[in-house]
């Protein structure tokens, strides 16, 4: 799988990761069938993100979509912050491949679901934080189809064919392959 050069610094160098432990706002997310999960705090002053950090569990395209979404939404109001979609995520990182444009849904929805938790708050409407429930966010798909891929990840019925997953990255993987498409790990046959 080939990433685009600010894929790869955003996922070495990522930006803005922790937590804030006042923040204004918290918004969890996670992708159950590829395991991705995004949590994201916001700090807001006069309607405007004013810091953003992130924790992210997950491969290195989403820790590079939560490193970007970050860098995206701080200083913009809370509308304009709505208004970063996948779409706009992937273009800003120069592409990501077809397997992983899932991970830029996250990013977004994570960012969303904290000014989502903001506005609550703001409105008085106090949630257990502690029992927030965790968002689910789009399916994984096949590498080679594109096919949504159900729960149990062992075969894709688009293309028919046996799955496991990568010893190495996690990924779904073609049962025969003799090389990870996702990180290039060899030797990955089981």
């Amino acid at each position: 799988m080939i990433y685009t050069d600010k894929v790869m610094d955003h996922f070495q160098n990522p930006r803005n990761v922790g937590a804030i432990t006042d923040a204004d706002g918290v918004g969890k997310v996670g992708n159950p069938v590829c395991g991705d999960m995004m949590e994201f705090h916001i700090k807001v002053k006069d309607n405007r993100i004013t810091d953003v950090k992130f924790k992210t569990f997950g491969c290195g395209a989403a820790i590079a979509v939560s490193s970007i979404v970050s860098e995206m939404a701080m200083g913009k109001t809370l509308d304009e912050a709505m208004k970063i979609t996948n779409k706009q995520v992937a273009e800003e990182l120069g592409g990501l491949p077809k397997n992983k444009l899932h991970c830029s849904n996250l990013g977004a929805d994570a960012l969303h679901a904290a000014i989502e938790n903001y506005r609550d708050k703001a409105q008085g409407v106090v949630k257990d934080e502690s029992a927030t429930e965790v968002k689910e966010s789009e399916e994984c798909s096949c590498p080679y189809c594109d096919e949504t891929l159900d729960e149990e990840r062992g075969y894709c019925k688009g293309c028919h064919i046996d799955l496991v997953d990568c010893p190495e990255c996690g990924e779904p993987i073609n049962k025969k392959a003799d090389e990870c498409l996702h990180c290039g790990a060899t030797k990955v046959k089981k």
